[in-house]
């Protein structure tokens, strides 16, 4: 199994045990009040939305990934989005080392 899909079935499980939160504006807030420990920004979401959520992750020293589909996202999640937070830091330590 490749990291890719690894990193999809980690989401899964993180979806399906409440460290996850989706959505630009509920992600946006997180990301402000430093509750955000990893970020997923789907490669082929919009140019304005990619540039925000990179320039707020880069001020408030947030890993990103940026190397998923939108698609992949969405069914990793169960719900149609390009933008995915993971605030439980034993997940993000995954995630990184998936990376």
């Amino acid at each position: 199994m490749t990291n890719y899909n690894k990193v999809l079935n980690l989401l899964g499980i993180a979806r399906r045990a409440g460290k996850i939160i989706s959505g630009e504006g509920i992600v946006l807030n997180a990301i402000k009040n430093r509750k955000v420990n990893y970020l997923f920004i789907a490669s082929d979401c919009g140019a304005s939305t990619k540039k925000k959520f990179l320039d707020k992750s880069k001020f408030y020293e947030v890993p990103v990934n940026t190397g998923m589909l939108k698609d992949d996202l969405s069914d990793a999640i169960g719900m149609k989005r390009s933008i995915v937070a993971i605030e439980d830091k034993g997940f993000s330590k995954k995630f990184k080392e998936l990376k």
